[in-house]
């Protein structure tokens, strides 16, 4: 499914909640929660203009509370109270560690869940065909594409031989994400570093590490900051011919 069409119907789905008060002069307010690895604005645009299509104006009868951990997971359950205490009419978060902490906060407020991690696998949700709760939406990424990743890897990069997987200790996925990886890693011929990351301040020290232990290629959980990792994989530390 394509970006925009994906968008739109996280849209839709994040109206439904909404449609009582469409003949209300209330203000619907519609809480954002993003771990912080990826730049939201192009996500933004898209789903606010699902929202104009269906009549909800930003600054006449709708408003946004937007918040972000900025790579700080430990933050997300502070954020996710936050967004509980202004009332929000729903919130849409993006990636599982940010589903989790709007889950924890909240048993009334619907939740809208986009590019979730395996939903059913990580307890989020009962089943994709009745989530039970208050949490509906989308699933993006499931932990088979992530053993899928390493029969890519050992096709581009024949000779490699270590691999490294950096693994979000706050993400529930992580878990699944890691044995499919681990399952793929033993059928290719890879000695596989497990990588277990808290925070940006361990993802920043890590790259060191692998280049020291001679890693050839990494692959890095959704969950993490993951154009941070692209920059420091470049880096002038890194002196892998394969240059990851």
């Amino acid at each position: 499914m394509k970006r925009r069409k994906f968008i739109a119907a996280l849209g839709v789905a994040a109206f439904w909640p909404l449609a009582a008060c469409a003949q209300q002069p209330k203000t619907v307010t519609i809480g954002i929660l993003v771990p912080g690895n990826l730049d939201p604005a192009p996500f933004l645009s898209v789903f606010k203009e699902e929202l104009r299509r269906l009549g909800y104006l930003e600054g006449q009868n709708l408003c946004f509370e937007f918040r972000t951990a900025k790579g700080k997971m430990d933050a997300l359950p502070g954020l996710a109270a936050e967004l509980v205490g202004a009332k929000a009419d729903v919130i849409v978060t993006w990636l599982t560690p940010a589903v989790r902490a709007a889950k924890q906060a909240t048993s009334q407020i619907p939740i809208v869940m986009a590019g979730a991690g395996d939903p059913v696998a990580t307890g989020v949700v009962a089943s994709l065909v009745r989530p039970g709760g208050n949490i509906t939406g989308m699933a993006g990424v499931t932990a088979e594409l992530a053993g899928k990743n390493v029969e890519l890897i050992r096709e581009m990069l024949p000779s490699a031989k270590r691999l490294a997987v950096l693994c979000n200790t706050a993400d529930l996925f992580t878990k699944p994400f890691l044995a499919q990886i681990e399952g793929a890693a033993s059928g290719t011929g890879f000695e596989l570093d497990r990588i277990m990351v808290n925070g940006n301040d361990e993802l920043e020290t890590s790259f060191p590490r692998m280049n020291k232990d001679g890693v050839d290629a990494v692959i890095v959980q959704p969950s993490l900051p993951t154009t941070r990792a692209a920059e420091l994989a470049l880096g002038p530390h890194v002196q892998s011919p394969h240059r990851w």
